[in-house]
Parts: C-alpha cells; sequence; structure tokens
C-alpha cells in the first residue's frame, strides 16, 4: 500500500505523502517524509500546532498550501514551516474527511517546490472519496503505521480495559478487582480521554487494535 501511495504522489508530481488519522490527541501516520521529520514531529507534538492540520479541521475540504512566508503570518507557524521546509516540504495539497466516531483522516502529498501545490487543479469531491477509500482500505488492511503519537495509560486503566475486552461490566470489574463502583468509572474516564474515545467499548477496541491490552 505504502508503495502505491509513493507511486500515486509521484505521478502527480509530488515528492512526498503523508496520511493522518486523528483523534482526540491520537495521532497515526502513514508516510514517506524524512525519517527524522516524523520523530521530530511526534515528539513535540507538532500536530497540535501544525497550520495544515488546523485548516483541515476548520474546512473539512481538499485544499492547496504554500509555506512561503508572508506579513499575515505568524512567529509559530513561520517557524513550523520553515523546519519542514528543511525536510523538502514547501507545499502541498491536503485532503481531510470525516472518518467516523470523532476521527479524522487525512491525506497531504508535498512538493519541496513552494509555488507546485498552488497551480494544480484539484476536485474536492473526487478527491475526497478517493481518501475515503483509501482510508477504508488502509483501516481493512491493518497498515502498520510510520509513527504515532505514545499513548500512556495506568495500570488500574489498563485492567479495567482488561475485563471490559473480557465482557465484563464497570460494576462486575468492580467486584473482581475488589474496589468501588466509583473507581473503576474514575479509571474508565482516564483511559477514554487518554485513547480519545466516548464510550467503554469503543475504548477497549483502540486499547486492543493498538496493542495496549
Amino acid at each position: 500500500m505504502r508503495a502505491t501511495l509513493e507511486k500515486l504522489s509521484q505521478e502527480a508530481g509530488f515528492g512526498a505523502y503523508a496520511y493522518l488519522s486523528l483523534q482526540a490527541e491520537t495521532h497515526t501516520a502513514i508516510s514517506n517524509y524524512d525519517i527524522e521529520w516524523q520523530q521530530r514531529y511526534l515528539e513535540r507534538a507538532y500536530a497540535l500546532i501544525d497550520p495544515v492540520v488546523r485548516n483541515a479541521r476548520d474546512k473539512l475540504e481538499a485544499f492547496a498550501w504554500t509555506n512561503a512566508a508572508s506579513l499575515r503570518m505568524s512567529k509559530e507557524r513561520r517557524a513550523f514551516y520553515g523546519e519542514a521546509g528543511e525536510f523538502g516540504i514547501r507545499s502541498g495539497i491536503t485532503i481531510p474527511i470525516k472518518a467516523g466516531f470523532g476521527r479524522m483522516a487525512m491525506l497531504t502529498l508535498a512538493s519541496e517546490d513552494t509555488a507546485f501545490a498552488l497551480g494544480q487543479q484539484l476536485n474536492p469531491v473526487l478527491a475526497a472519496s478517493a481518501v475515503a477509500q483509501l482510508h477504508t482500505r488502509l483501516e481493512g488492511l491493518g497498515a502498520k503505521p510510520t509513527f504515532r503519537t505514545p499513548i500512556r495509560l495506568k495500570a488500574d486503566e489498563l485492567t479495567c480495559l482488561r475485563w471490559s475486552a473480557e465482557g465484563k461490566s464497570m460494576r462486575a470489574i468492580a467486584i473482581i478487582e475488589n474496589t468501588t463502583y466509583a473507581n473503576v468509572a474514575f479509571f474508565v474516564r482516564n483511559a477514554k480521554a487518554a485513547l480519545g474515545a466516548t464510550t467503554l467499548p469503543q475504548a477497549t477496541a483502540m486499547a486492543t487494535k493498538f496493542g495496549l491490552i
């Protein structure tokens, strides 16, 4: 699948691609960006300040962008784009879609040419349809990401999720672990927040998918 993505990006005239799936503070990516940039992006939580990600969240439609400096550009944005430019990421086309269950996915095709992406023709409907199919395909294949934000859950939170995976209710977990229902509810609430989940079954499924339990 990665070879296909790389071929498509090159045929479109772009040198790099990045597929990003976002849910709350959890970010998963499949990309051929320079590994040093991917590590820096992850370690410094750049998805929280990345202007492209922010724009994608706000618009939820395909758009072209460039890191060319302007007087209206904030210092933070200029610094971020400057770092990305060091790794040949200077303009691109980004196609975001809603992925269900509070998630968003987006595909970015990037170029080292500052002006290249702005001159490309883009059909937003066809682009969104293509990315939706890509997202479904990657989810179905269980494609291994090139990076994912680390999810840190405490022992009690993991224990609750493990019992949930066995079909136990929160009240049953409290009895099994010889603790109070309030404690279990507290652990589950923290686990859901860390995973970006809204329900216990969703948190359990995500923890299983990420290999946490």
